[in-house]
């Protein structure tokens, strides 16, 4: 528990600021929104079929039921 509150504590604004530095060094200004576009279409799918998948399995229930 103190190696987990250590680890949080070490993480600041000057730290999120690097990281951020070094990801637009990476991939470039223009890539960065293609790829979270593609983060949340990849999410959205998610979410749609978990959906899907839920009515399909109380269906299933209400068969065997009658």
């Amino acid at each position: 528990m103190n190696a987990l509150a250590i680890f949080l504590g070490m993480i600041g604004v000057p730290q999120i600021i690097l990281i951020v530095v070094i990801v637009l060094l990476l991939f470039g200004g223009k890539k960065i929104p293609e790829l979270m576009k593609g983060l949340g279409s990849g999410i959205k799918e998610f979410k749609n079929a978990a959906k899907d998948d839920q009515p399909a399995d109380s269906k299933k229930e209400e068969e065997t039921k009658e």
